[in-house]
């Protein structure tokens, strides 16, 4: 099942199951943004990432002394979403703890997924709500990718600020201790297939609020992720897409202990608290 919500100028799709958004055009030239899901190259479009973002050490982590296995990634982007409510321009879904989460992840909790269509914006608001009686560990966070068709090197994209733009590199789809600066010329950095050779590029301090991607130096669209500490970057060889990931919290690093309360990057909210955050993607 689907929803669809529109303004005078945008339309947005948004699939029940992961809450997942599959399109977002304009309606003037009918121009896709979201990437189309070809699954030679990457069978999604726009996750949502929780309890967890990336790979845990061993796919596997302890909470008071028991082992629990959990994917990469976590599980809500394979859950079907209930639209709890809906206006002309908006959306909101609701997921909910059950006892099948609880084998995976032994917290209750709900998590709202809003998205708001205003002027050339898409505005999407997350909510996890801890409804237990204890500390809930928690990461969360965004993967959308934009569709960019044509020669992948003809787009760029420029940060907010001139900045030492540097990233964690993965190995084995963890978090290695390395390091590199990602370079600019003229403000911006040229994309090229071999700069994700390992993978995603991982950011865990930016002073950058947002960043812009750009097609023969011509702004558009610009990814605003004000509230998100962490931010990935990601495509795959040949894939006419980038993926720009605002995230709380990355996959484990090699010398991780699996103990989810010590993981690093975690959210750990209080029994009954409400924890907020959004991102806006805009086109220019």
């Amino acid at each position: 099942m689907t929803t669809t919500i529109a303004t005078t100028s945008l339309t947005a799709e948004i699939n029940h199951s992961g809450a997942e958004l599959f399109s977002f055009k304009t309606k003037s030239n009918n121009k896709e943004y979201i990437w189309e899901g070809n699954p030679k190259f990457w069978g999604k479009h726009s996750p949502i990432l929780f309890p967890i973002v990336g790979t845990l050490k061993d796919n596997s982590y302890s909470y008071n002394s028991v082992q629990y296995h959990l994917s990469r990634h976590g599980f809500a982007r394979d859950e079907v979403f209930e639209l709890i409510e809906k206006t002309e321009s908006s959306a909101t879904f609701l997921l909910q703890s059950t006892e099948e989460t609880f084998k995976l992840y032994p917290f209750a909790f709900e998590l709202q997924i809003s998205y708001v269509l205003a002027g050339n914006s898409l505005h999407i608001h997350y909510q996890v709500i801890n409804k237990g009686n204890r500390k809930m560990p928690f990461s969360i966070g965004a993967h959308p990718a934009f569709s960019l068709p044509g020669n992948f090197e003809n787009y760029s994209i420029q940060f907010e600020k001139e900045e030492a733009l540097e990233y964690n590199l993965l190995e084995n789809d963890l978090i290695s201790n390395t390091t590199k600066i990602l370079a600019t010329v003229n403000d911006s950095v040229p994309l090229y297939y071999q700069l994700f050779q390992n993978d995603a590029l991982i950011f865990k301090s930016l002073k950058s609020h947002y960043l812009t991607i750009l097609e023969t130096g011509k702004p558009i669209l610009r990814v605003h992720y004000d509230d998100f500490p962490n931010l990935g970057i990601w495509t795959k060889k040949e894939a006419p897409f980038l993926c720009i990931e605002p995230w709380f919290g990355y996959s484990d690093s090699v010398e991780s202990s699996g103990n989810l309360m010590e993981k690093e990057g975690i959210q750990i909210l209080e029994s009954n608290e409400t924890f907020k955050s959004k991102f806006s993607i805009e086109i220019l």
